[in-house]
């Protein structure tokens, strides 16, 4: 048994793989490759989105894997840009029908506001009442049968705290940007004690921090690639890592989580500044 055999109890009663397959910035056309390469390498959970525009490519890989369509745990997700009950409706029939999968494991909101806004300073908070009509359309695609778990992404404390004002599901997960340096602490304890997982997107600070020298020290110490290292400290912090690779080598190498990192060395690690050199981060969420 490898840690992509090993799963986390959601807070709906499912289960969901502890370390999952990016496709984030995946070109379409490498996508199906990348997928396969991965689920031969024994990874068991797919993470894409409407807005990656792979999600046909996704699907596809999925049905060629000769792996039981229950064996794959499958991710998508609802885009930033929409923001009413209708539309998300609507958006999600797309998703389903690109993906072709019979269902889906996990469906999330994108973000609590457009991308267009992101990097604004007006009031995102004025999306707060359009989330909860968004996540009323969440819920009932849940209870179709169609999602067996939902949840959201990008999600500060505020966005969720407002969410679940009305919420009559609570989300299983809020995925967010999370690495060495950088594990949101705010949002990470709000969500220990809603009982929500956290799911790590780019793991890896989109390479930023693979020349740390600290980093760098701890992995040779372990006899490990800092990727690897990277990844298995956010399952060591109780979180779930998404990394993303489209060579079969870097793949291969990212599965191979078969280590732990003792105690003194997770302490320096989640004691570290940020990591990454340049790496932008959603000021909504600082």
């Amino acid at each position: 048994m490898t840690k992509l055999d090993e799963t986390y109890n959601l807070n709906d009663g499912t289960k969901i793989p502890k370390v999952a397959f990016g496709t984030w910035q995946m070109p379409a056309d490498k996508t199906r490759e990348a997928v396969l390469n991965a689920l031969e390498a024994g990874y068991r959970h797919i993470d894409t989105a409407l807005a990656y525009d792979n999600e046909k490519e996704v699907g596809q890989a999925v049905r060629d894997s000769d792996i039981p369509r229950d064996q794959i745990y499958v991710t998508s997700k609802l885009p930033g840009e929409t923001k009413t009950y209708e539309g998300a409706k609507k958006d999600f029939e797309t998703t389903f029908n690109n993906l072709d999968i019979d269902y889906l494991d996990l469906y999330l909101v994108h973000a609590p506001f457009p991308w267009s806004e992101m990097s604004t300073e007006g009031d995102i908070n004025k999306y707060d009442q359009a989330n909860q009509e968004v996540w009323k359309a969440l819920e009932e695609i849940q209870a179709s049968g169609k999602v067996k778990s939902i949840g959201v992404s990008n999600f500060d404390v505020h966005d969720l705290e407002s969410l679940l004002t009305t919420a009559k599901v609570t989300p299983a997960v809020d995925q967010i940007q999370y690495y060495v340096g950088h594990t949101e602490p705010k949002i990470s304890q709000f969500t220990k004690d809603h009982n929500i997982l956290i799911e790590a997107y780019s793991p890896l600070a989109t390479g930023k921090m693979l020349s740390n020298p600290t980093v760098e020290r701890i992995a040779d110490k372990n006899n490990v690639s800092v990727a690897q290292l990277a990844i298995q400290f956010v399952v060591q912090n109780g979180a779930l890592p998404l990394p993303k690779a489209t060579h079969k080598e870097h793949i291969l190498a990212n599965a191979k989580l078969d280590f732990e990192i003792g105690d003194e060395d997770m302490k320096t690690l989640n004691g570290l500044e940020d990591t990454a050199i340049n790496m932008y981060h959603n000021a909504h969420q600082e």
